[in-house]
């Protein structure tokens, strides 16, 4: 097999390796050794026409089929082209959060390496990022052109995404995203939360978008998908609305449903108290156990969300969990005003 384009890029057509890269392209690679060479080569064109200092990022998540030698080789060819290996597959979310970590740009892009994103669409995803308009671009893969057992899982998910969250997203999974580092920065991923950046990053303050791109088949190796993905994603959904919304205020929930069940149970108990005052016998009235075991987890409800309060309270002592787009004015402060 001829050796790949991508690991002979000339030096003459490489950027300063020490220039401050503006732009910064970040892939969470695992198994996809068939798929880097024609990614790699593709990630260059696209950027080289732009143009600017870039630095390409290939966070390999444990990978076993020759892709981690490949990497080394891709970095050692062309210094734009930077490689983090993961001691062993800790999941996409892990590997998304180092290549942030690592990311220099002042503009991050993500993509898979499976080749199904074109980083031709590069310019057209930061465009506006860069005209003011949002601070994360999202990709929405038209025509989606995986099997359908793929694609309808995805409607759906998407559906009931855009109902829970309110952010209205056609494709909030797709992997080819573009950011201000301020988003990166701010972000923190755990299990499968890179399902819900989006949602994240709007809870967070910051402007999303959506944008177009092409979605091109696979050709090399297998998807990554799988059924237990698809219920992971709606326990993560849980997660994260839970996370956006009642954070700070975990008791707004809890005792929500506290009250609900409380107040059905009260009612329940005053109807067959005022039975029992017209003689009608209650012992036998499955209806008097049912009240009294709402009441009893109403209770328990509130006794976990002021736990819940408690901690949410000590937690936050001394930490900023809030988004600042900006300060002004503290420039001008001498080291004997400032507080």
């Amino acid at each position: 097999m001829a050796a790949p384009t991508a690991l002979h890029a000339g030096a003459s057509n490489a950027l300063n390796a020490s220039t401050t890269p503006e732009i910064s392209v970040v892939v969470a690679v695992f198994n996809e050794r068939e798929s880097l060479p024609q990614l790699c080569d593709e990630i260059r064109a696209a950027l080289e026409a732009l143009g600017r200092p870039w630095e390409a990022i290939l966070v390999d998540d444990g990978s076993n089929d020759g892709s981690r030698a490949l990497e080394r080789e891709i970095a050692e060819r062309d210094p734009r082209f930077r490689c983090v290996h993961l001691r062993r597959n800790y999941g996409k979310a892990a590997a998304l959060n180092e290549g942030f970590r690592s990311a220099s740009g002042q503009l991050v892009i993500t993509m898979d390496g499976d080749l199904q994103d074109d980083p031709a669409f590069i310019e057209a995803m930061i465009a506006p990022i860069e005209s003011g308009e949002a601070d994360l671009v999202s990709g929405w893969k038209w025509p989606r052109l995986d099997p359908i057992t793929k694609t309808w899982p995805s409607k759906v998910y998407n559906l009931v995404s855009r109902v829970a969250t309110g952010l209205h997203l056609h494709d909030m999974n797709c992997g080819y995203k573009a950011y201000r580092a301020e988003v990166v920065r701010e972000l923190y991923l755990y299990g499968d939360m890179h399902r819900y950046i989006p949602v994240l990053a709007v809870g967070m303050g910051f402007r999303v978008t959506e944008v177009k791109t092409t979605h091109r088949p696979r050709i090399h190796g297998h998807s990554k998908y799988a059924f237990k993905r698809f219920i992971h994603g709606f326990l993560d959904l849980l997660t994260v609305v839970f996370l956006v919304r009642y954070r700070r205020r975990p008791l707004h929930l809890i005792g929500v449903l506290g009250l609900l069940l409380g107040g059905a149970g009260l009612a329940i108990l005053a109807y067959l108290t005022v039975l029992w005052f017209f003689g009608e016998p209650l012992s036998n009235r499955p209806l008097l156990f049912a009240g009294m075991l709402m009441v009893l987890v109403s209770g328990q409800f509130f006794t976990f969300g002021l736990l819940a309060e408690m901690l949410t309270y000590y937690h936050l002592q001394g930490r900023r969990d809030y988004s600042i787009e900006a300060r002004y004015g503290f420039e001008r402060l001498s080291s004997d005003e400032q507080p």
